[in-house]
Parts: C-alpha cells; structure tokens; sequence
C-alpha cells in the first residue's frame, strides 16, 4: 500500500485523530499542498492552545461539521464557534430525526428542539443506512455507500464549501473523523488527482490511533454507549473498506470524479477545489 507521511498528525490536546491533507501523492507526480484542508474528530474539546494552535499557526478559517444537528445539541457549542475568524458550516450526511435541522438555529432554542425531537432520538445518534442493493457488503461499506445515497445534497455541499472556501485552512470533521470524514475527504482527495491507493492509505491511518480515539469518544455520553458496546476491532477503519468504495464508484459511475460528474459537481467547482489542495 502507498504510505501516507506520518508528519501529516496534528497533535493537539483535545482530539485523537487531526491530520493534513498535504503531502500526499498525484498521479501526475506532484503533492497535495499542507494547511490548506485538515481531517479531525470531534472539535468540541479543544484547549486554549489548541485554539491557538489551529487559528494562528495553521491558519484556519473554515470549520465544516458533518455531525448530526442532535450531536452538536448533546455536545453542546465547541471553544471554535466564539472565533470570529473562524466560519462554521453544518452539512448531516444521515438522516436527520427532528422536524428541524438547521443547527445553528437549533443552538439558539435548544430546549424548544429538544421538545420537537422524538424521544428515542439520543438512542439513534448514528443509524446505519444500507442502499438497495449493497446488502452483501462490508458493514462500512454499506455505510459509505448509504451517505453517498441517501447524503448526496450534503456531501457535494461539503465538497463545495471546501472549493470556494479560502484563503486559510478549513478542517472537515465528524465524531470519529474516520466514517463521515472519510467519505469526504476521498472524493475531495480524488478529485485533488491524489493516488487511489494513496486515499485509501489515508483513510487507514486512523488506525493508528483508534484505541486514543474510542477512549476520547467514550468519555461523552452523546457517544459512549456506541463506543463501549462494541471491542475497538469493530472501530478501527481497514484498508479494504474504502478500497472497496473506490472499486464500486468506478464500476458504477467510472469512478469517484464520474459520480461527481452525474451529481452535478461540475468542472469549475472540481478545478477550484483541485486548486484548493494543489497548486
């Protein structure tokens, strides 16, 4: 498998699992530029210095959250929503459980969403969604398959705040920063020309620091019964799922740039988030 720079980490105080973008390889021979998209887990624990680390020495103006609205309520508003500089974007890749799911107005009268949400939807955090006709696939898979599916409008949306965003750096982020994350930052990273086995490499490498990051996730009530119910194993991200991914988007739409293409993500919008990642 190609090998993704271990210097990508971003060690900070409150996340397991915060690496760059940059410095991965292109199948025309270049790499993708640093601090320009980072991946994480949840941003909600951050310190002061990590705060400080993220805005004034990586540089990052951007925040696009993939969290459910329900997640960010029960989390509650993280240090980086007080940063003026810092512009926070919400796009859900499942299916939301309230009637309402613009999170930023959620935050603003919790204790009103809270009452219109059902009340079985804290036990529901992260349902799994399998699309029609991918039963026979790995749990994860599926999964991957399922936000493409049934997220669609979210992840080009996602895809498109990454594209116009700029100049700074913004950092894609989830609970894990393995799943969700994942599926974004490897269509972001195809379209940037990135290598197949490359993307792949860097979805894997949360495995490096899955047992830190199941152990942060296990601390929040919002995840924690999610965490301890299952052995780490059935946490830790492998290589063959996402290569899997990549094989059906090519056998189905002629790969990950064909089902952007019949998505609507056009040519322009592909060259700017290219450029974003590459110069």
């Amino acid at each position: 498998m190609t090998s993704t720079r271990t210097d990508r980490w971003l060690r900070l105080d409150g996340t397991a699992n915060t690496r760059d973008l940059g410095g991965l390889p292109t199948t025309d021979g270049g790499r993708t530029v640093s601090r320009r998209i980072l991946r994480s887990d949840n941003l909600q624990t951050l310190s002061e210095s990590d705060v400080r680390t993220l805005v004034e020495e990586v540089g990052l103006s951007e925040v696009v959250d993939l969290r459910t609205t329900a997640e960010v309520l029960m989390e509650g508003r993280g240090p980086l929503r007080d940063v003026d500089s810092v512009t926070h974007r919400h796009f859900t890749l499942l299916p939301e459980r309230g009637r309402r799911t613009d999170v930023f107005a959620a935050e603003e009268d919790d204790e009103e969403i809270r009452a219109q949400l059902p009340e079985d939807w804290a036990e529901s955090l992260l349902p799994r969604q399998t699309a029609p006709g991918d039963e026979g696939e790995l749990p994860a898979v599926r999964s991957y398959l399922g936000y493409l599916t049934d997220g669609t409008e979210n992840v080009l949306a996602a895809l498109r705040s990454l594209a116009a965003g700029g100049p700074g750096a913004a950092v894609v982020h989830c609970a894990a920063g393995k799943d969700r994350t994942g599926v974004v930052c490897a269509l972001a990273l195809a379209v940037a020309g990135v290598e197949p086995e490359a993307i792949v490499a860097d979805y894997a490498q949360t495995a490096e620091v899955i047992e830190a990051l199941v152990a942060k996730l296990a601390t929040s009530p919002t995840y924690a019964e999610d965490m301890t119910s299952r052995d780490v194993a059935s946490h830790t991200p492998r290589a063959e799922s996402m290569r899997r991914v990549l094989e059906l988007l090519d056998e189905r739409w002629g790969g990950p740039i064909g089902w952007l293409e019949q998505h609507g993500f056009g040519a322009d919008e592909r060259a700017a988030l290219r450029a974003r990642l590459v110069d």
